[in-house]
């Protein structure tokens, strides 16, 4: 399935920052959005209000597999189910934004450019290990249920291992004893 996000270039008050970046949607990509075929990241400039300005970023892949399950139902469990979106800011604009809206992108050093989508909150987990940036956006109901199917139909819990108390396992003791 194809996603596109939607980043938010929030203004905030603050003396030492004038914004910060967040995701704000994800969406279905049906081919509305003309993104480009290859599945390459292209961000385009959306609008710009009060309040900051929207950037739309399409080419996300989402793959959902058996082994990341657990993940999968540790999300879709959650009192709210989320999106994770990791993102770096680039200095290469040229890479990922479009042509129409380069001029507007290059008014700053850097861009928030989302690289990556997920739904399981183990691989989220290794990313920001890994040190990546990584934000939730709210699952619409639509996006949770089917989540939920594949979960019921893919997630098998492990089995719980009794474990022996210390006590029964024996003492070590050496040979002059």
């Amino acid at each position: 399935m194809r996603f596109a996000v939607l980043m938010r270039k929030q203004n905030i008050d603050n003396p030492w920052i004038s914004y910060r970046w967040v995701p704000q949607e994800v969406l279905p990509d049906f081919g509305q959005f003309n993104s480009t075929a290859d599945n390459s990241i292209s961000g385009k400039f959306l609008e710009r209000d009060e309040d900051g300005e929207s950037w739309l970023f399409t080419g996300y892949e989402l793959n959902l597999f058996p082994d990341e399950a657990e993940g999968y139902y540790l999300n879709i469990s959650a009192t709210t189910p989320c999106w994770f979106v990791m993102w770096r800011l680039e200095e290469d604009m040229e890479r990922y934004i479009d042509s129409q809206s380069l001029p507007l992108a290059r008014s700053e050093v850097t861009i928030a450019v989302p690289h990556r989508i997920c739904v399981s909150y183990n691989e989220a987990g290794r990313l920001l290990d890994g040190g990546e940036s990584v934000d939730t956006v709210t699952m619409s109901a639509e996006h949770a249920s089917w989540l939920e199917e594949y979960v019921s139909e893919n997630y098998r819990p492990e089995p719980k291992k009794r474990h022996r108390p210390a006590s029964f396992k024996g003492a070590e003791r050496t040979a002059e004893d």
